[in-house]
């Protein structure tokens, strides 16, 4: 058992909760907040969605324990909230609830997504709410109420504070826990574990930027201490950038520049395995491979269109920069996974340990601190544990 210390709603809480109980549960059930529902459970519906320390999170994958020192908000500490109070009478009004069970967490979502921007289209709204589920409107009228408020005048934002940038903060968005929990308290930038930080990164946190179309599109940049020939000899070899990309494998040989594969991804206790078909293509004079593929995975009912795009700049004597870049579009049960600042998470880890492989590839070495194939998932796991902190507030250990 555990003494925890957690203000909610204002009101400190002086508790002694079991290890594996949840945020959710110690809400519900030791509280009587009820109106934090539970859905999935696995923190994919949305329903169970609360503020903690101002930042949306997932309360039932969240520890109770490690919320010690915060401050929680939940849907009922919000009655008297001006943002709150017009989402409610708007969600009234267009008709977004039905069952009711999703509402919780829909408002408080929407609440947040509405104080970080001034201007939303149906289409934004969309995407930022993906993360919330409802099996009854068919989010027409969700959509409709958060676009009346976020784009009426009158709405006052100016005493909502948002610290990050929702259920993902900001990668130097990262809140101590313990005694002091206020404004002052220190904000540390989050990094990745010591295994990881000596590659050659050269932008260590990636940035997304969303398409026209929708593509979620990740760049990142790293440089190898190796003459451009030499990566690029790898590089315009799918097979060896399969061989150092965590998760990718190929069933054979491309042929006529068309490969087939699978690529698996690791999260917690749900393992999709996408059998992709695809193309590789290679543009010599620019210094330039391009990937792309199709997959589906058969268990989740997911599919995933991707483009993985190589290109080296020549450095001289100081070797070669590799700019990397991933560009993805997701649909079925695993597209909530595409929230931005868990992607950010996923595909640094997930550059560092291809960085990491190409530098051990060209330098003829069995890397004793590389990954075992059956731990390269650990990068994809780690990140989803990294992110569920930064969302707890707790300490990386």
């Amino acid at each position: 058992m555990n003494t925890v210390d957690i203000t909610v709603n204002g009101a400190l809480q002086h508790a002694t909760v079991e290890p594996r109980t949840s945020l959710a549960d110690f809400l519900r059930d030791d509280l009587g907040l009820t109106g934090t529902h539970l859905g999935c459970e696995h923190g994919i519906c949305g329903a169970c969605t609360v503020l903690i320390n101002g930042e949306i999170g997932r309360s039932c994958i969240t520890y109770a324990v490690t919320c010690d020192g915060a401050n929680i908000q939940t849907i009922e500490g919000l009655d008297d909230d001006p943002l709150m109070e017009a989402l409610r009478q708007a969600f009234s009004e267009e008709h977004a609830l039905q069952c009711g069970y999703c509402t919780p967490g829909m408002l408080i979502t929407a609440r947040d997504v509405i104080a970080r921007h001034e201007q939303l289209t149906p289409d934004t709204i969309r995407r930022h709410m993906s993360g919330n589920l409802c099996r009854c409107t068919g989010y027409r009228g969700i959509v409709n109420a958060i676009a009346r408020v976020a784009n009426d005048p009158a709405t006052n934002r100016q005493e909502t504070p948002i610290t990050g940038l929702g259920p993902a903060p900001g990668p130097n968005k990262h809140h101590q826990t313990g005694p002091d929990t206020s404004s002052s308290a220190r904000v540390r930038p989050t990094h990745a574990p010591e295994t990881l930080s000596a590659l050659p990164l050269t932008h260590p946190i990636a940035t997304p930027t969303s398409t026209p179309d929708d593509w979620l599109s990740v760049q990142q940049t790293f440089s190898l201490p190796h003459p451009l020939s030499r990566v690029w000899a790898l590089v315009s070899d799918p097979e060896r950038v399969c061989d150092a990309l965590p998760g990718i494998a190929l069933d054979g040989p491309a042929v006529d520049g068309k490969v087939h594969g699978q690529a698996t991804i690791k999260l917690g206790p749900i393992a999709p395995t996408f059998a992709f078909t695809g193309t590789y293509q290679i543009e010599e004079n620019a210094r330039k491979a391009i990937m792309t593929g199709d997959g589906n995975d058969r268990r989740t009912r997911s599919r995933v269109k991707g483009r993985a795009q190589t290109q080296l700049i020549d450095l001289g004597n100081e070797g070669t920069e590799v700019r990397f870049e991933i560009a993805y579009v997701m649909s079925g049960p695993l597209a909530q996974f595409g929230r931005l600042g868990l992607v950010q998470d996923l595909i640094t880890r997930m550059t560092k340990r291809f960085a990491h492989n190409v530098e051990a590839a060209l330098s003829h070495r069995s890397d004793s601190n590389a990954p075992a194939p059956a731990s390269l998932w650990q990068g994809w796991w780690l990140a989803c544990c990294h992110a569920a902190r930064r969302l707890t507030g707790r300490k990386d250990t």
